[in-house]
């Protein structure tokens, strides 16, 4: 008897531990409730690649806007080197003009005093 009564016991436990387990991963009506339904969640889908389709236009338009900017400043930075290299050129030969009867002066300035 001692042995049925245990087997008893051993079974009457598992099935309680077995019936714990279910409960404990089984959803409740009310968080069943709590759930989105499928069109509350293609609505949230929709909302949220709308959102993005947004914020993607944004960073685009931040994106152009920078890319203007560089090449406006590239062109006023060649602008500006032109500029500069012509007035080396003049600066050259104004020195050139002072100082072409003395070719001792050239070599001062690292340059070759032969004509070219």
């Amino acid at each position: 008897m001692a042995d049925r009564e245990r087997d008893d016991n051993g079974l009457l436990n598992y099935i309680v531990t077995t019936l714990e387990t279910m409960r404990d991963t089984m959803a409740t009506k009310d968080d069943i409730a709590g759930l989105a339904t499928r069109d509350e969640l293609r609505q949230v889908e929709l909302r949220l690649s709308a959102k993005i389709e947004v914020e993607i236009a944004a960073v685009r338009g931040d994106v152009e806007q920078v890319q203007l900017r560089l090449t406006s400043i590239e062109k006023a930075l060649n602008t500006r080197l032109n500029q500069i290299e012509t007035e080396l050129s003049r600066l050259r030969s104004v020195v050139y003009l002072l100082v072409k009867d003395k070719p001792e002066l050239l070599r001062l300035l690292g340059q070759d005093p032969s004509p070219s």
